[in-house]
């Protein structure tokens, strides 16, 4: 039986009303090889990360993924539980919401599509790229640690491909269809706290948007040449017709930005994409943005020019009309965590490197494994409790000033082996007896360490 460190079972104590007692068992091995495993992320990794690579029935630790009956969907209303209790319990709950693209192909994994891969592509080169694509929603919240706004996944979901949908003769679900429905839900679990939503450029649909506007505040980006009107006038006594939807139509954005006697105000940005304080100049206002046969939707757009002429102006909606200018600029920044926390968990946990077939085991491991960044984050908060602070691993090439994931990653891992996997002496001295199947096991690690 697999003994944990008393704060982390009391931590992970959480998730155990969602298992039967012999799947709750094996899904704690599971969660902790995944943590200690270095390189691929499959099962037989997490059974050799805990010693258990030598277990006749390993075939039960497969269960928990493709046959055990566990609600994904609870697993992530616990997590966003935890995360709100220990790093948001006040304010507004700003959830970053993106697609990822998990490239995986062969005959058997049925949900796979053709996309654009966002990584290798750009402005004038296109990459495609065959895999499994997830949408996912992550809270922005301040780690105190790490002086800085991480993105915690909570809640991911596969978006099938359109070919999947026809070959099984389902209808297509796009991507604003799936955001709907995942805000939405978040709005379920938390109704008395205010929900901001922060997405990029394909979340900016007015289906979407008049959706989920009376449960949530969207940040988005917007064209520049969006069509905005005018709010529709009263209607006269005794007029006949349909009312209008909305009233004279207000030039494009690309001619306020151009506008000379336009009044631009002047805002220190800190942390522009990795830099410490950016000026920009801001311009805003209120208008309705309509196509015809979609719902009109009130917004707010910013205009968002650099003074000293480095990147071209681009503009933001907010379905908030009466939200300041700058805090919605300041909202959509924290969006470029959302590529943080992808870059971070495909580094350092292994997504992509997982090999299930089945599809019920296809959809519960990346969300796991988005999720582990998540409590991890949250593991290491609980110890650091009694500590001062998170230790870095600095160089002589490298000076890293404040922790990053990798190295919450790495305290947790210490006391997993402390008290775990690893049990060594005590004794406070330079040289600590080690046990000889201790020595083996590190040597075996070493080695298949890459």
């Amino acid at each position: 039986m697999l003994l944990l460190p008393p704060e982390i079972a009391a931590l992970l104590s959480s998730f155990a009303p969602l298992f039967s007692r012999p799947g709750w068992r094996h899904a704690q091995v599971l969660l902790v090889g995944a943590i200690l495993a270095p390189g691929r992320r499959m099962v037989t990794c997490a059974l050799r990360a805990v010693g258990l690579a030598h277990l006749p029935g390993f075939q039960r630790y497969h269960w928990v993924l493709n046959r055990a009956v566990w609600s994904s969907l609870d697993a992530s209303r616990i997590l966003l539980g935890l995360l709100v209790a220990t790093f948001a319990p006040t304010g507004p709950l700003v959830v970053g919401i993106d697609e990822t693209i998990e490239r995986r192909r062969g005959p058997k994994i049925a949900a796979t599509g053709i996309y654009r891969d966002p990584v290798r592509s750009s402005h004038s080169h296109f990459v495609k790229v065959s895999g499994l694509r997830w949408i996912c929603l992550q809270l922005l919240v301040p780690i105190p640690w790490a002086k800085h706004v991480w993105a915690l996944p909570f809640l991911t979901a596969l978006a099938p491909s359109e070919r999947y949908a026809q070959q099984r003769q389902r209808r297509y679900q796009p991507l604003t269809l799936w955001a709907r429905q995942l805000i939405r839900l978040v709005h379920r679990w938390h109704p008395d706290r205010r929900l901001v939503v922060v997405g990029d450029r394909a979340y900016a649909a007015l289906e979407l948007l008049a959706a989920v506007r009376p449960v949530a505040t969207v940040v988005a980006r917007v064209r520049l040449d969006a069509h905005l009107c005018l709010p529709a006038p009263p209607r006269r006594p005794q007029q006949t017709g349909r009312p209008r939807l909305v009233g004279a139509r207000l030039p494009n954005l690309a001619v306020y930005a151009q506008d000379p006697a336009a009044a631009w105000t002047m805002h220190p940005v800190a942390r522009w994409y990795g830099e410490h304080t950016r000026p920009i100049q801001l311009l805003s206002a209120t208008a309705i943005w309509y196509h015809t046969g979609l719902p009109p939707v009130p917004i707010r757009w910013v205009l968002i020019r650099d003074p000293r002429g480095r990147f071209a102006t681009q503009a933001l909606l907010c379905t908030d009309l009466t939200a300041d200018p700058l805090q919605i600029v300041s909202w959509f920044l924290l969006r470029w965590q959302l590529e943080v926390t992808f870059r971070e968990v495909r580094a350092h946990l292994g997504v992509e490197t997982q090999r299930q077939w089945s599809d019920r085991a296809i959809a519960r491991t990346t969300p796991t494994l988005l999720g582990l960044f998540s409590l991890v984050t949250l593991l290491a908060h609980d110890q650091l409790r009694a500590e001062s602070a998170l230790p870095c691993r600095p160089s002589a090439w490298y000076a890293k000033a404040v922790p990053t994931f990798v190295d919450a990653l790495a305290l947790v891992r210490r006391r997993l082996w402390a008290m775990t996997t690893f049990p060594t002496s005590l004794a406070d001295a330079d040289l600590v007896k080690l046990p000889t199947s201790l020595v083996d096991h590190l040597h075996d690690r070493l080695c298949y360490a890459a």
